[in-house]
């Protein structure tokens, strides 16, 4: 099969310096013996590219690149606890303002585990533990007080 797009090299060829240039405008186009298309489907392989070695030399040459030192350091993930399920339930249910700031300290304590940062774990948990537990007090103080209010306008609507 003889193509143009092919540069053949013989022994009595020298190297070629600067491989021909490739160009997105005109595509590598072959068609098989007589114009017609190559085959494609089940048991079809494409055209291989031009090979630009050296002479005789049947594989790709060698290339070769400095060796790079690599230093890996584990991150070991810290087990701080991140009362996220106990923020977003005080969230819901008893403080918002509270509960939200709960969620955010839970969120930063697991994004400081995961990344092995144990004393912003630590300290996150913390402050997470510290606004949910505010928020349920928050929330136990209000629903006490709504109840004793009910009470309390109950039994002057029984008095009139």
């Amino acid at each position: 099969m003889s193509n143009t797009n092919y540069q053949t090299f013989n022994s009595d060829q020298p190297n070629s310096p600067n491989p021909p240039t490739y160009s997105e405008k005109d595509p590598y186009k072959e068609s098989g013996p007589a114009g017609s298309a190559l085959p494609t489907g089940q048991g079809a392989t494409a055209p291989m590219p031009p090979y630009y070695g050296s002479p005789g030399s049947a594989y790709p040459p060698q290339m070769s690149q400095p060796q790079q030192t690599v230093i890996i350091t584990p991150v070991y993930p810290s087990s701080a606890p991140d009362y996220l399920a106990y923020s977003i339930f005080t969230m819901l249910c008893c403080c918002l303002p509270l509960g939200i700031a709960a969620l955010v300290f839970s969120i930063q304590t697991r994004d400081a585990n995961h990344s092995g940062n144990s004393m912003a774990a630590q300290r996150n948990s913390k402050m997470a533990r510290n606004f949910a537990h505010a928020a349920l007090g928050v929330g136990i103080f209000l629903i006490i007080v709504y109840i004793v209010l009910m009470v309390i306008l109950l039994n002057q609507n029984n008095r009139s």
